[in-house]
């Protein structure tokens, strides 16, 4: 991690600078791994940890103040940032195999009063068997994912992997440019394409009248139970595409599938079709685990950041701020998910962190 961040440019250009940026980006992420959530309490943090913070860092001046962490966070360039992030978990997790959800959230708090600015919407890729996020990508708006998808995609490696988007994703541009990496994607088709959506759900509700008669399809199918809930999974992939008039639109297309979940609920049941086109030429049972997975990034990530790292109330509304300590929550996060001899919750191990600082040192270096 300190390699990576010492390679950031300074944006204190022409100001009197005490306090080096690698010491001050070093803090900030040591302490929130710790709890902190606010300048305030890095600073404290810093001043509690300064005897430890100094077997690693120089620290010329001492802990810089509350204040020289907002100026420094307020200037830093998030995109330098954020590639410097990426290239440390590029480092961690050499080769990043399976499946990369991607996927919008927003942070409510970082918005003006009265709508005098939006706030800040992130898009994020998350490696689903690694557990780590890949990077992000920030917008305006969540109508703007459109156009922060490509941008992430540049960023990453996607060969072997296989790409999973809810359906603001599903656009011709995207599927390209992920085949063009050495990708695959599976994307969903849903109203916002209604031609694509109503061709596929319409060519599997004729194979069900028929019970599939005639159509060369895999299917496989899942069953979970938990706590009185049993939800069954049904999926499908048909391959032969002759008939589909929209195959030349989306860049190495192989096939559509349908997932039909039924769930059971204290007696109460309820059915949801979902239906994907995919280049994924592989087997099923790949496909199933990737739809599956791409809920990890709100369960693991975003689920993660608003209740654990209190993500929805940070109130960081100026400049680089709110993107740029969006980018610390997540070193902070994946440095909590690399340490793996505590097998406590990541609420558990940073209240560790914060007490113990021979744990912190062991989840900051590995």
């Amino acid at each position: 991690m300190l390699g990576c961040l010492s390679v950031l440019p300074d944006p204190r250009q022409d100001m009197n600078k005490l306090h080096l940026l690698l010491d001050i980006l070093v803090i900030a992420v040591c302490a929130a791994v710790a709890g902190a959530e606010g300048w305030n309490e890095v600073e404290e943090f810093g001043r509690t940890r300064e005897t430890w913070l100094k077997r690693f860092l120089s620290l010329p001046h001492g802990i810089p103040s509350h204040d020289t962490f907002r100026d420094v966070f307020l200037r830093l360039d998030p995109t330098a940032f954020s590639e410097a992030f990426m290239t440390w978990t590029r480092g961690v997790h050499r080769k990043t195999n399976g499946t990369i959800a991607i996927d919008g959230k927003t942070v409510r708090r970082s918005g003006g009063s009265h709508g005098s600015h939006h706030p800040l919407h992130l898009v994020s890729a998350w490696a689903t068997e690694a557990g780590v996020c890949l990077g992000q990508v920030a917008t305006s708006e969540k109508s703007n994912e459109i156009t922060a998808i490509p941008t992430l995609l540049q960023m990453l490696e996607l060969k072997g992997c296989l790409v999973t988007i809810d359906a603001m994703g599903t656009q011709c541009e995207i599927a390209r440019r992920i085949t063009a990496q050495c990708g695959d994607y599976i994307l969903p088709a849903k109203e916002n394409q209604p031609n694509l959506h109503d061709q596929i759900r319409d060519f599997f509700a004729t194979a069900d009248e028929m019970n599939f008669q005639d159509v060369e399809f895999t299917t496989v199918k899942t069953v979970e139970k938990d706590h009185g809930r049993v939800e069954t999974r049904t999926y499908h992939l048909v391959r032969d595409l002759e008939w589909f008039d929209q195959k030349e639109r989306w860049a190495n297309l192989a096939a559509i599938g349908r997932v039909v979940a039924e769930r059971r609920v204290n007696g109460k049941a309820s059915v949801e079709s979902r239906y994907f086109i995919t280049s994924w030429k592989g087997d099923i049972h790949r496909f199933a685990d990737a739809v599956r997975r791409h809920w990890g990034i709100e369960n693991s990530l975003h689920w993660v950041l608003d209740v654990v790292f209190d993500e929805d109330h940070c109130r960081k509304r100026i400049l680089n701020s709110p993107e740029n300590f969006a980018i610390v929550r997540k070193f902070a996060l994946a440095l909590l998910k690399r340490e793996t001899t505590s097998k406590g919750s990541i609420r558990g191990k940073r209240y560790r962190a914060t007490l113990d600082a021979d744990y912190l040192e062991k989840v900051i270096l590995g």
